[in-house]
């Protein structure tokens, strides 16, 4: 069976294909840091969904990106991670510096890997949970959407797969997923301390 270039296959499964090494790369770096082997561990892992869904958090409010995924401005993590860092008893940082894609479409990367990034927090919420967390503290951000993560996630995919770009302007978006990942590894090393 012959595969399709990756310009026929829906947006996410070229997002998908084109950020599989940043994605493992990230994952392992994550598990390595041992997020939740304390609570004090786990206030590091906060500080690095803060800074990295700080950075984004401006995206959501986009009007255009709106337009382009409706729902989007209903989907942000930021304010739950700051409200379970004060869970926590930890000061919620000031505002990290907003990313600023290049393009409309280098930002749908930025938010796939974010959106993406809250199916792998299924695994992530029920290790937070060993250490005393729930959705109700510490780990709001982490918990699921009040429609269950699959179907919030299909609903992203489905808007995202129905949008009509051009081989470039998907090049853009697989740009934006790989520096998002890129942003979040560099945050974690520089967070984290070191092992």
């Amino acid at each position: 069976m012959q595969v399709p270039p990756p310009a026929q296959l829906p947006l996410s499964k070229q997002l998908k294909a084109g950020t599989r090494r940043e994605h493992d790369s990230v994952d392992a770096l994550v598990m390595r840091s041992r997020p939740f082997e304390s609570l004090e561990r786990y206030g590091y892992f906060l500080r690095l969904q803060h800074r990295f869904h700080g950075s984004i958090n401006g995206l959501y409010d986009d009007m255009e990106l709106n337009r382009l995924l409706p729902g989007l401005s209903e989907l942000p993590r930021f304010e739950a991670v700051c409200t379970d860092l004060t869970d926590l008893g930890l000061a919620c940082p000031p505002a990290p510096v907003p990313v600023a894609p290049t393009s409309t479409h280098t930002a749908l990367g930025w938010l796939y890997c974010s959106e993406g990034s809250n199916l792998g927090a299924a695994f992530l919420f029920k290790q937070s949970q060993q250490i005393g967390l729930s959705a109700e503290k510490g780990a709001r951000h982490l918990a699921a959407h009040p429609d269950g993560r699959g179907l919030q996630w299909r609903q992203f995919v489905a808007l995202l797969d129905g949008l009509a770009l051009s081989e470039s302007q998907r090049e853009e978006a697989v740009g934006g997923a790989v520096a998002a990942f890129e942003l979040y590894r560099a945050a974690l090393r520089n967070i984290f301390p070191a092992a």
